[in-house]
């Protein structure tokens, strides 16, 4: 029974903390003159306090396996909101893919430039580099 209890505690003080962040999120975003979703900034207030230590990990830690497990589940309802603006969607289904193979190579190029850049051999401070004419 204590078990149960302790379980229970933790989802409970999961969900509380990741919605607090959402709530926070959503007013925030209503007193900001840009338009910005609540939700990304609820993220981002988030993962600030996850990422300063603030909050520990553990405590959110059961909530989040358990939304990541049921996401399928939840992306449900949006794929039915978008069924109901199908005319418009098979009207602009041109523009559409044209615009998401354009933005999706430009990804992949900023990404592998990005990576190249990172990951490129760097020579070792005090260590002589040999040169060309070194070579057998």
């Amino acid at each position: 029974m204590r078990n149960l209890l302790t379980l229970c505690w933790q989802f409970i003080r999961a969900f509380a903390l990741i919605y607090l962040c959402l709530f926070l999120g959503n007013a925030i975003s209503a007193l900001l003159p840009i338009t910005i979703p609540g939700s990304i900034i609820g993220m981002l207030i988030l993962f600030a306090l996850l990422s300063s230590q603030i909050l520990p990990p553990k405590w959110v830690k059961p909530g989040c396996h358990l939304l990541i497990r049921y996401m399928a589940l939840l992306f449900v309802p949006i794929g039915v909101g978008v069924m109901s603006y199908y005319d418009q969607l098979r009207s602009q289904f041109g523009p559409l893919v044209v615009s998401c193979a354009v933005s999706t190579l430009i990804v992949m190029l900023v990404v592998a430039y990005s990576s190249h850049y990172v990951h490129r051999e760097r020579p070792i401070v005090g260590k002589d580099v040999p040169g060309p004419e070194d070579k057998p």
